[in-house]
């Protein structure tokens, strides 16, 4: 059973768990069904009528986009303590964006009657305003210029750590493609697939829809001498 009760401080950033504190988020999850994802699986499909929201309690989610010209474009990484579906929930709408897990993750399921009435109740309408802010931010500094290797090292340390946990220092994989590196980065696939090769000596390699980190602890090593 996930521990919903200690605090946990994504490396991605603010996390709704944070800006409500950790009494409101477990009162939140309280009577909550938890389900575990696979790595690879999806967790919510564009497209699809906003009937629930997930809470994400370990690993780490990516939400994509299918544009009308059919591309997909990267939108953002969630972790632990984060809210996965509730733009749906609260617009009334359908789900904008798809979920993935790119580790293995687990979740909370809160149907959209009980999270609505509970964000009503405990007047956290502000609290998502501005989650969603800070996301929007987020996505702007990912994309922000520098080195593309340090750059592209600091994000996968940061991803490993939400996924596994810092204790968890020797292989991990992550469900990623150079082009969904690319778009994180603000970057071209060539840029990105430069900058892999010049990480494996780190033991990182890249296949085709997975980026696997042999040596994490060098490749914490290498993310600090990059920025140094």
């Amino acid at each position: 059973m996930t521990d919903r009760g200690s605090r946990i401080t994504s490396p991605l950033g603010r996390t709704v768990r944070h800006l409500m504190g950790d009494e409101v988020w477990t009162s939140l999850l309280d009577g909550a069904f938890e389900r575990r994802h696979p790595i690879g699986s999806t967790l919510l499909r564009q497209g699809e009528e906003g009937t629930h929201v997930l809470a994400l309690l370990a690993g780490v989610a990516k939400v994509s986009r299918r544009e009308r010209n059919g591309d997909v474009r990267l939108l953002a990484f969630r972790g632990p303590g984060e809210l996965l579906g509730e733009v749906a929930v609260l617009d009334d709408g359908v789900r904008s964006a798809s979920v993935h897990a790119i580790s293995d993750c687990t979740v909370a399921l809160l149907p959209k009657a009980g999270f609505l009435r509970f964000v009503t109740e405990r007047d956290l309408f502000p609290v998502m305003v501005r989650y969603a802010m800070g996301r929007l931010r987020e996505s702007d500094l990912a994309r922000a210029g520098g080195d593309v290797g340090a750059r592209l090292a600091a994000a996968l340390v940061t991803l490993a750590d939400v996924s596994a946990g810092r204790a968890a220092e020797g292989r991990t994989e992550l469900a990623l493609t150079r082009d969904e590196l690319a778009q994180h980065l603000g970057v071209s696939r060539n840029t990105v697939t430069a900058a892999l090769a010049g990480l494996r000596a780190h033991r990182v390699e890249a296949g085709r829809k997975a980026i696997v980190l042999g040596d994490l602890p060098a490749l914490r090593r290498a993310a600090g001498t990059l920025h140094d």
